[in-house]
């Protein structure tokens, strides 16, 4: 019985011990090795954007190239999910279908160009990760432990 409380005793010094109270921790930011660069187009015909005029429709193909360069990048970021099924009745294909979506946030791409081609407009984006390091340092701070010095 004497052991038992010896080793209670000593468990309670060794916590009373480990306090986060008796040492300070001094932490850095550790940047990656290198920074790659994506580039993504998107392509939106003209002929068949739901607008009374010409001017019209080229500026809903510019707003949907850029939306489909923008989800091009968020594919090459984050990856496509893909939902597939297929049913079989009486040993023969019933039905088949095929799902693809993406979802993501995309910050600090810029345009490069944006241009009409015959008769279809092209968005070119790129994606700079030196860019996006530095917009993530800025809302999130992420570190390491420089040192810890114990009193």
């Amino acid at each position: 019985m004497k052991k038992w409380i010896y080793t209670c005793l000593a468990l309670v010094f060794l916590a009373g011990c480990a306090s986060s109270d008796d040492r300070y921790v001094q932490w850095e930011t550790e940047a990656p090795a290198s920074f790659p660069k994506l580039t993504a187009i998107g392509y939106a015909p003209l002929a068949t954007q739901p607008a009374k005029t010409q001017a019209e429709k080229v500026l809903m193909a510019m707003q949907a190239s850029k939306l489909a360069a923008y989800r091009e990048l968020a594919e090459q970021v984050y990856g496509q999910k893909i939902s597939a099924g297929a049913s079989v009745n009486d040993w023969a294909m019933g039905s088949d279908s095929i799902k693809a979506s993406v979802s993501g946030v995309i910050r600090g791409a810029r345009v490069v160009k944006a241009y009409p081609v015959g008769e279809h407009y092209v968005t070119e984006l790129e994606l700079d990760f030196a860019r996006v390091w530095d917009i993530y340092q800025q809302q999130n701070r992420p570190s390491k432990v420089k040192e810890v010095t114990y009193f």
